[in-house]
């Protein structure tokens, strides 16, 4: 059991950094398809497949609730409330799809579940975040929203490499 809580205790750490640093990233655009906060915060879905691949669905669920709370208080900090409310509605039901994803694709071969569920919850999670976030303020959100979405698809694909090299690493120590 100790194993297990700190795992998930591991993954709401790097899922608060993760999330705090793309809710200030996301408030510096690199040009009108673009914010530095598209780099980082598909590192969130990668925390999320690794926790539910480790240690089942129910523990990922409970690191993205504890995460959610973590980051989004820390995000109406040091970014601002409605980039927080953005971005925690985002979280919340995108974290919670990709796990359900992943769960019901557990069983494939290794790179579909945390790849199929990345692609469909970013998806969401793009929509939903730059929605909230953006919309009526001037800034063009629909773009940023297809460039965000565009560098996390990139991402999902770059996100195999040290999601493969965590299980390989993961049999290898007999886990």
């Amino acid at each position: 059991m100790e194993l297990r809580s700190r795992g998930v205790w591991l993954g709401v750490l790097a899922m608060t950094v993760v999330v705090t640093a793309s809710n200030i990233l996301v408030q510096y655009p690199i040009n009108d398809w673009l914010t530095w906060g598209a780099f980082t915060y598909p590192i969130s879905f990668l925390v999320t497949d690794l926790s539910n691949r480790r240690l089942g669905a129910g523990p990922a669920r409970r690191g993205v609730y504890a995460g959610f709370i973590v980051a989004v208080v820390l995000s109406a900090w040091l970014a601002t409330p409605r980039i927080a409310i953005a971005s925690g509605s985002a979280f919340l039901v995108a974290q919670l799809l990709d796990v359900r994803i992943f769960d019901l694709l557990r069983q494939r071969v290794w790179w579909l579940p945390p790849f199929l569920s990345s692609v469909i919850a970013s998806a969401v999670d793009t929509a939903l975040f730059f929605a909230v976030a953006f919309a009526g303020t001037g800034v063009p959100w629909v773009t940023l929203a297809l460039g965000d979405y565009l560098a996390k698809l990139a991402l999902a694909v770059a996100m195999l490499v040290p999601y493969g090299g965590a299980l390989r690493l993961s049999r290898t120590r007999g886990a």
